[in-house]
């Protein structure tokens, strides 16, 4: 009777050893391999798995990342999910993106941009335990680039003459102004500049290109222009002439020639003074007689 009892015993130990020896529900190990990847797709990189643990995996990739790179990968004693893990860890990176257009950006004319950053990577995941059974999915975080907004249209750009012939006229060459409208563009930071051609035959300089850069070839010409005149010195200039060539003043002529009415009136003091006529002073008697105008005074 004991006996039998001791063997009963003995067997319910033996039963429940397994139970007591490890966890209950706890999944096998995953299997593990060694790898060496040349690189690839995922779809490559999944075969090779394969290959080397001689085991099917279970992976979903979708299409429209079905074509990401993946680098060369050799790895020795590793299971499935150190392998995908040290993967996802590897490719993450930070990048800087754009994120708009603005209309004025740091040089006048030109677009200027925001900018913020992102983290990219890609791997393979799965929920729930691990088991070599486990479903593994694909993914690829890159965040879409936000739409940017459209870069503002060129300015117009517009043709001027200017005329070169009163500056030539003063010694001043073409390449004297020429130089100095291009130095004014150099200065300014413009990496691109108007168009001039100078024609001989109309002494004209003709320029082509945005109207505010169009302006350095305003002010370097009006900056080429004489000072005007002082009125003060010419005034003075003028009265040093004058004292140094004195003009004689007009002298009028004692034998200008007289009206008529003036030769009877002096005719007629003379005749009442009884004197003789101041013939030094008259002028010589006209070619042909003249009719004197009636005088009731003169028969007398």
């Amino acid at each position: 009777m004991n006996t039998s009892i001791r063997l009963a015993a003995c067997l319910l130990a033996l039963t429940l050893m397994p139970v007591f020896g490890q966890p209950a529900n706890q999944p096998p190990p995953l299997t593990r391999f060694n790898l060496n990847f040349p690189g690839g797709t995922p779809a490559q990189l999944v075969k090779a798995v394969q290959k080397a643990t001689g085991k099917p995996l279970n992976v979903i990739i979708p299409d429209e990342d079905a074509n990401i790179g993946l680098p060369p990968l050799k790895m020795d004693n590793v299971d499935v999910a150190q392998l995908f893990q040290t993967l996802g860890a590897a490719s993450k990176k930070i990048e800087t993106r754009n994120t708009s257009v603005l209309l004025n950006g740091p040089y006048y004319g030109s677009p200027g941009y925001s900018y913020t950053t992102v983290t990219t990577g890609y791997g393979f995941k799965t929920d729930g335990s691990l088991s070599d059974n486990s479903i593994w999915y694909f993914y690829v975080d890159n965040p879409p680039q936000a739409p940017l907004m459209p870069p503002p249209p060129p300015p117009v750009k517009s043709c001027r003459f200017y005329q070169l012939a009163p500056y030539l006229d003063r010694g001043l060459t073409v390449d004297d102004i020429t130089t100095a409208i291009q130095t004014g563009w150099k200065m300014m930071g413009d990496m691109e500049t108007p168009e001039i051609s100078f024609h001989k035959e109309t002494k004209l300089l003709i320029a082509v290109g945005e109207p505010d850069k169009l302006e350095v070839i305003d002010n370097v010409l009006k900056a080429l222009q004489p000072p005007p005149p002082n009125p003060t010195a010419v005034f003075q200039e003028r009265l040093r002439q004058i004292i140094k060539n004195p003009q004689p003043s007009p002298v009028p002529d004692a034998r200008a020639p007289l009206s008529p009415e003036e030769q009877m009136n002096l005719m007629e003091q003379a005749r009442k003074k009884g004197g003789q006529l101041p013939t030094a002073d008259l002028p010589p008697p006209p070619s042909q007689p003249q009719k004197l105008p009636a005088n009731p005074e003169a028969g007398q």
